[in-house]
């Protein structure tokens, strides 16, 4: 029996349904009560990303130096350990991790990256070391037969072949980083949590929409350059996506 290809009528009707909802908004004064919060949206658009660029760059720093320690075999019996201790940033709410980091650093954006970065290493942590220990064992063998000592395996053998494993790990953390920013207004963070939550106390649709709306978009942009970047960097033998 011949498959049916939905995929042009699947583009089709998404067309549709944005024509419509862009319609909507230009007839129902959305667009313009939206394009009134602009210079707010761009102002504070600006402090959510310097949040997620510190706090994710932050866990990077951390996340893949422990996660290729514990992939050595004299520390994988402790992975499972110091895993459970990471999973905490995502196993306790963000909201509680924000106070407890608030608590001894004050309010503002200090202790809003801190949480924030505890919140995101778990992703690079795991994703460092699963890709490094899922390296092919001959490939560690014909490096170790022609030479190489361990510190130019792990830079010319194990890391390139992970690389792709740890750029979604990546990709995953600063996904969460930028949809969990905005909670930092309620230990006065700066970012688009400001017209999320006043939109919200004022029962303000568009104001709410003028920070959640770009907060979205911010996500959507920060992973497609993370894939671009991951093309360009992950070779091909191990990126799938240039098979």
């Amino acid at each position: 029996m011949k498959s049916i290809n939905l995929s042009p009528y699947f583009n089709a009707l998404m067309f549709f349904v944005v024509f419509m909802v862009g319609i909507w908004a230009q007839s129902s004064g959305f667009v313009d009560q939206f394009i009134f919060y602009w210079d707010e949206i761009l102002y504070l658009s600006g402090h959510h990303m310097k949040l997620t660029l510190i706090s994710g760059a932050i866990a990077v720093l951390i996340g893949v130096p422990l996660g290729v320690i514990l992939s050595r075999p004299y520390c994988r019996r402790y992975a499972d350990f110091f895993m459970q201790i990471f999973n905490i940033g995502t196993t306790v709410p963000t909201l509680a991790v924000l106070a407890l980091a608030m608590s001894f650093l004050g309010i503002g954006d200090k202790p809003a990256i801190f949480a924030l970065a505890i919140a995101s290493v778990l992703p690079i942590l795991r994703n460092t070391y699963t890709g490094l220990i899922a390296v092919p064992a001959h490939l560690k063998e014909a490096a170790t037969g022609i030479g190489l000592t361990p510190w130019q395996q792990l830079v010319k053998v194990e890391l390139p072949n992970a690389l792709y494993v740890i750029m979604a790990g990546i990709r995953t953390a600063i996904a969460i980083n930028i949809g969990t920013v905005p909670l930092a207004f309620q230990i006065g963070g700066t970012g688009l949590g400001e017209l999320i939550f006043a939109g919200i106390d004022l029962y303000d649709t568009p104001m709410m929409l003028a920070g959640a709306i770009p907060t979205a978009v911010l996500a959507l942009i920060a992973d497609i350059l993370l894939g671009m970047l991951t093309f360009v960097i992950v070779s091909k033998g191990v990126n799938p996506n240039r098979n």
